[in-house]
């Protein structure tokens, strides 16, 4: 079966399936183009549900911020991110040969709701979210938030996949010690690797500009190594890390100089660019990705919104690399 939607460059004013696509598209299929400066807003323009039949992938706002160590307002992230997403909406990514909208039936869920009153309940709120996509088989792309959202997300995955590995882009390790089960963004992938959620023998940590002098386990590559060898290199080590286990890839944004991600809440400088910070992501096409985190995207510390655009673009790049496991998919099969 075909699909027939029409792209709104050739509609009329009145046909109403040719913009505010996340809630008028037919199918969820394909990629058509409405307006950028316009329309009711989701991740590239996917269509807005909670209906999870026949879904492959659910993009998943997770506004939290309350574990942040520095500057806040990540909480507004998720919303930023689909905004200017819809400037990447109109066509495929221009660096692979498919569309990964055909691919894939890519929804929009929205937001997981949780309490702010109660922040104690927040990880166990969002590790009840994010365990119902894991037991209705979609593979999820978060949208922080900050960094600590992983954590719960990473335990409802374990849940359905056991150990996972991890590779994580990010001016941090976030692997520093704690006593207790504090909700804290730098310490969530310490309590993965100590409860047995990851596997740091089989994961790989890049961008690293803070010191911390314990590894953990984990392979790091930090700002220096990747500076010195390159991207190529960089991708090398990462699939040799990793092979054909099940991997989650998390992005903080902060791993990008703040010259090119200036809304963060922990901008750290030598940081690197979005030309090399895409050409990493496009590296890990193929691997077993079983879920994505794109997260501390903080609006009020933006400018032009430079680093909600880099946000969404990385996100988008995430869901070709998703996408590139499935070569002989099509639209037609894939309806």
């Amino acid at each position: 079966m075909t699909h027939t939607q029409a792209p709104a460059a050739s509609a009329t004013a009145v046909d109403p399936n040719a913009v505010d696509q996340a809630f008028t598209r037919i199918s969820p299929y394909g990629t058509h183009a409405e307006p950028t400066y316009s329309g009711a807003l989701s991740f590239l323009r996917r269509r807005y549900t909670k209906d999870l039949t026949g879904v492959d992938v659910a993009v998943v706002g997770v506004p939290f911020d309350l574990a942040t160590t520095n500057r806040p307002g990540t909480r507004l992230g998720p919303r930023a991110i689909r905004t200017m997403s819809a400037s990447l909406a109109w066509c495929a990514p221009y660096a692979w040969n498919f569309d990964p909208c055909e691919r894939l039936n890519v929804i929009d869920w929205g937001d997981v709701f949780f309490d702010h009153g109660r922040p104690e309940r927040v990880p166990d709120a969002l590790r009840d979210a994010f365990r119902a996509f894991a037991e209705a088989g979609v593979t999820v792309l978060a949208l922080g938030g900050d960094h600590f959202i992983s954590y719960p997300i990473l335990q409802a995955l374990h849940e359905r996949h056991g150990p996972l590995s991890l590779i994580h882009f990010d001016a941090h390790s976030d692997t520093w010690e704690d006593r207790d089960a504090r909700i804290d963004h730098g310490t969530m992938f310490w309590h993965a690797a100590r409860n047995g959620i990851v596997d740091p023998a089989t994961s790989i940590q890049v961008g690293m500009r803070t010191l911390n002098p314990d590894t953990h386990g984990f392979r790091l590559l930090d700002a220096r190594w990747l500076h010195a060898h390159g991207v190529e290199a960089c991708i090398a080590e990462i699939r040799a890390r990793v092979g054909d286990r099940k991997c989650y890839v998390s992005f903080d944004i902060d791993f990008l100089d703040p010259a090119f991600a200036p809304g963060t809440g922990t901008p750290v400088v030598g940081g690197f660019d979005t030309h090399t910070a895409l050409r990493l992501v496009r590296g890990l096409a193929g691997l077993q990705i079983v879920g994505m985190d794109v997260v501390e995207v903080s609006p009020p510390f933006d400018h032009a919104d430079i680093t909600a655009l880099a946000g969404a673009s990385i996100a988008q790049e995430l869901l070709a690399a998703y996408a590139s496991r499935f070569p002989d998919r099509t639209l037609s099969e894939a309806d």
